[in-house]
This record gives structure tokens, sequence and C-alpha cells, in this order.
């Protein structure tokens, strides 16, 4: 799904936290919806999931500050 398709929420993390494998898993853990995934120790975003986001700010806890972006498309605001 291109960004443009994406109706109420976008995610995106940061080049530099795609390659950590420990982040990967636990980014996937405590995503309630499925977002992120960790595929081979890489941290994937999983776009067809990501309007489903419920605003829960788990990923923004889990990951180091600055580095997920859990952007309102409706308000255009971020978390």
């Amino acid at each position: 799904m291109a960004a443009q398709d994406k109706v109420f929420i976008d995610v995106e993390a940061d080049a530099s936290i795609r390659d950590d494998a420990a982040l990967a898993a636990k980014l996937e853990e405590v995503c309630p919806v499925d977002i992120f995934k960790n595929a081979d120790g890489k941290g994937e975003i999983v776009d067809e999931n990501v309007d489903e986001c419920v605003l829960c700010r788990l990923c923004l806890e889990a990951a180091p500050a600055g580095t997920v972006h859990v952007k309102k498309l409706y308000d255009g605001t971020e978390l």
C-alpha cells in the first residue's frame, strides 16, 4: 500500500533501527494490530495494517525516542 493510500494513520521507522533484530522482535511483540514485522532480524512495517493503529503508543515506548513516528493523517499531528 502506498503512503497516499493510507487514510487515517501513517507509521514510519527510521533507517537507524531497521537492522536491530532485538528491536524488530520487540516492536512485533508489542503492537496489538501487527503493524511491525520481524523479517529475519530486520524490522518492517506491514503497510496494509497501518490504518488499524489504535494509537496505543506501545511502539513509541518500545523504540528509542524519535525513531518511530505515528502520524495522524486526518488532522496532521504526530504522536
